[in-house]
């Protein structure tokens, strides 16, 4: 018998099974590739709602863990996906510097922001109100980490890329089984996908899709983030990433026009140069209305378990949300109310 049945190999998926193989438990991992949206996102991080200059919910907490998080999968992996970055906010008033000075103010803020508007020039970018900068910022190239930690998986005999069938698990008291696989626990991972599956897609995981450009600007000359109405993001090689829409009906992978344009129009109020579009692409963020993620036990089946509802911000959740998830069942600490998928079992009196 293993530890952990783990359904689905996007960031919630990698994150759970690697905290479980470095604490000493087995895992077997299904890929259930349902829902592209880990491969497909800007991969992009950052501790502060840049729009309003708030701080995100945990965000010192989820820093903390990440940085430990990802370098020591580098090592272990062999492989470059971290890309710490300097993130530039744009300013476009004198208000929103006004803003930005009460936000670096707030003890909860002032870690992850500079207090000393950055007047710094870019040959193709009008910035007459300057920059804020951000710390503890960069982007993860998601693909890469995936892919490698995969093939990981599949050396170390752990890995499936088969569809898995819902109606071939069997759940008993003290364990579940698939096919020939039994296990302690089984978790589920699947980002949108959640949908599909029959002990949790009563859970209101809504989903938002985002679109996202791969330019060529020789002439944008960028080696920062900047985040101006849509996110720059150089990634080498005069190309960059541009994103993101919000499309709260659409629940597709299929790239738009209507998504290119949004997006084409909002790049051309920020940049002033020559750009190509070599790349379009689409992805349902696992998105909840009260804007916290679906963790915790089914409110039956005990040996059942969800890890999803990540959002926009998957890169700094997956490792936070894993380790929580990880101590609940390991070591009987309980999760955050906000998170716990109890709120709203009890809604519901389910239990």
């Amino acid at each position: 018998m293993i530890d952990y049945i783990i359904v689905g190999s996007g960031l919630a998926g990698v994150s759970f099974a690697n905290i479980a193989l470095d604490n000493g438990k087995s895992v077997f991992v299904f890929d259930n590739y349902s829902q592209p949206s880990s491969t497909v996102a800007g991969g992009m991080y950052n501790p502060v709602v840049l729009k309003r200059f708030t701080e995100i919910w945990k965000a010192q907490e989820q820093v903390d863990i990440c940085q430990d998080f990802y370098p020591k999968l580098e090592k272990k992996l062999e492989v470059k996906f971290d890309y710490p970055l300097q993130l530039l906010r744009k300013f476009a008033s004198i208000e929103e510097q006004n803003n930005w000075f009460v936000a670096c103010d707030k003890p909860s803020l002032s870690p992850f922001l500079n207090s000393k508007i950055n007047y710094e020039t870019f040959q193709a970018i009008d910035s007459s109100f300057g920059f804020g900068d951000v710390f503890c910022s960069g982007y993860l190239d998601i693909k890469t980490l995936v892919n490698f930690y995969q093939d990981f998986l599949k050396n170390i005999n752990c890995f499936s890329s088969e569809t898995f069938d819902y109606n071939s698990l069997i759940i008993e008291k003290d364990y579940v089984q698939y096919m020939e696989i039994k296990a302690r626990s089984i978790i589920f991972a699947e980002g949108f996908g959640l949908h599909q599956n029959p002990f949790f897609n009563d859970l209101p995981l809504d989903g938002t899709k985002g679109e996202l450009l791969h330019i060529k600007a020789p002439n944008l000359k960028l080696d920062k983030i900047v985040k101006s109405g849509v996110f720059i993001l150089p990634i080498g090689n005069d190309i960059y990433k541009v994103g993101a829409t919000y499309d709260w009906k659409d629940k597709t992978n299929l790239p738009t026009e209507a998504g290119k344009t949004e997006l084409v129009e909002k790049l051309k109020e920020v940049i002033n140069c020559d750009f190509e579009i070599i790349e379009h692409l689409a992805g349902v963020r696992p998105t909840v209305n009260d804007r916290r993620p679906l963790v915790g036990t089914h409110y039956t089946y005990k040996r059942l378990h969800v890890l999803n509802g990540l959002g926009t911000r998957g890169v700094m959740l997956a490792p936070y949300l894993a380790l929580n998830l990880f101590n609940y069942l390991e070591n009987n600490i309980e999760l955050d109310d906000e998170i716990n998928i109890d709120r709203y079992y009890k809604k519901r009196a389910k239990f």
